[in-house]
């Protein structure tokens, strides 16, 4: 089959966006599946085109708001008419619906191509953590008329899917998301890393990765450090990521560890090497880095939302808490952190709940949403036969 993948972002783009379709991308490609990519020109002069493509269409494109690595695609439709008349696809994947999602997603209607969209971003949410809530309703409405133009939209979770039907979004199937459990595991713990942040087996880390912006809740996150360190002085903060929220959060915690962005390896044993793993972001769809410190090995402290909500049960494989509970959250962090034998036991557990869902399954349930959404088409285009 010949897909073409439909996205503002991609490799090496830090992102779960990027991250997600890297990953099947890799396993569409051991199945021998056909790929195109069409996406905006990367920022860096000179980056390398992606690997493996039958054919890579790039688009002017310019940084989104709050995003400045991240680029909107601009409208290319005779571009995108011109590739897909030589070179169609059976099926179009739409993974974001920027400018150029829509542009896709017109040609695609105009050559009766199948077309599934992906629920990857809550970018109504977004319009509240940057301060334009008045936007949101408008936000919806447009993302909704582009969903419901496709014949399947794939959403993370039956949290997520349930909520956009209630909003009137059409055709939802559930994909969850894979986890490389060999990449991520505790095998891959360094002595000499908790040595450098001033730790030891006695001396518990706690971790913190992602993108340090408003949507991340980042002022729960400072409050329950602060939290846990005064429950436990000996304490090690370890916070892997950047953004334009790091200032602050620096200046509010001058004794922890600020990484900045790592590369794959160094996140890995970054991860192994901690003992607790505190997410208190609740505008996520999945949140990768949920799986991937319980595939490490990782107590992980969330809110009952988005993976956390598909995978923690509660004092069973990590630390769950209703939405909203910001002082439980706090309690329910700097209670663990004094709790040696209970974070390992949970971290034990989380490590064998998320091998469970591994990348395999998930492009198999990615490619069943594909040919339903081709066999739909064909049926609604056959000619009837009497």
């Amino acid at each position: 089959m010949r897909i073409s993948l439909v996205s503002e972002t991609w490799s090496p783009d830090i992102n779960g966006v990027a991250h997600t379709l890297g990953q099947l991308a890799g396993e569409l490609r051991r199945r021998d599946h056909v790929l195109q990519l069409i996406r905006p020109r990367p920022v860096a002069a000179g980056a390398p085109r992606a690997d493996a493509m039958e054919a890579e269409l790039q688009v002017a494109g310019i940084p989104m708001p709050g995003y400045p690595e991240v680029r909107f695609g601009l409208p290319a439709t005779r571009a995108i008419l011109r590739l897909w008349r030589q070179q169609r696809p059976d099926v179009v994947y739409l993974a974001t619906q920027g400018p150029l999602g829509w542009s896709a997603q017109r040609v695609a209607r105009r050559l009766s191509i199948p077309v599934v969209g992906g629920w990857h971003t809550n970018f109504d949410h977004y319009c509240r953590d940057y301060g334009l809530p008045w936007l949101a309703p408008l936000v919806t409405r447009r993302l909704r008329a582009f969903h419901n133009r496709c014949a399947t939209t794939l959403v993370p979770t039956r949290q997520q899917a349930g909520d956009l039907a209630a909003r009137g979004f059409e055709n939802l199937r559930v994909m969850g998301r894979g986890i490389d459990g060999e990449r991520f595991s505790p095998t891959h713990r360094d002595p000499e890393l908790r040595r450098r942040w001033g730790s030891d087996d006695h001396r518990p880390v706690a971790l913190h990765v992602g993108r340090l912006a408003p949507e991340k809740n980042l002022p729960l996150l400072r409050e329950t450090f602060l939290a846990m360190l005064d429950a436990r002085p000996d304490l090690t903060l370890v916070v892997v990521g950047d953004g334009p929220g790091r200032p602050a959060l620096q200046r509010a915690l001058p004794d922890a560890h600020f990484t900045g962005f790592i590369d794959q390896q160094a996140l890995v044993r970054h991860y192994a090497s901690a003992d607790l793993f505190v997410f208190p972001s609740v505008s996520e769809t999945w949140g990768n880095v949920v799986p991937e410190a319980m595939a490490s090995g990782l107590s992980v402290v969330a809110f009952r939302q988005a993976a956390g909500a598909e995978l923690i049960d509660d004092d069973i494989n990590g630390v769950s808490l209703p939405m909203g509970d910001e002082a439980g959250f706090r309690e329910a962090a700097a209670r663990l952190c004094r709790q040696p034998a209970r974070y390992a036991r949970l971290g034990r557990a989380a490590r064998s709940r998320a091998l469970q869902n591994d990348w395999s399954s998930v492009t198999d349930d990615f490619l069943g949403a594909l040919i339903h959404a081709r066999e739909t088409l064909h049926e609604a285009t056959s000619p009837c036969r009497v």
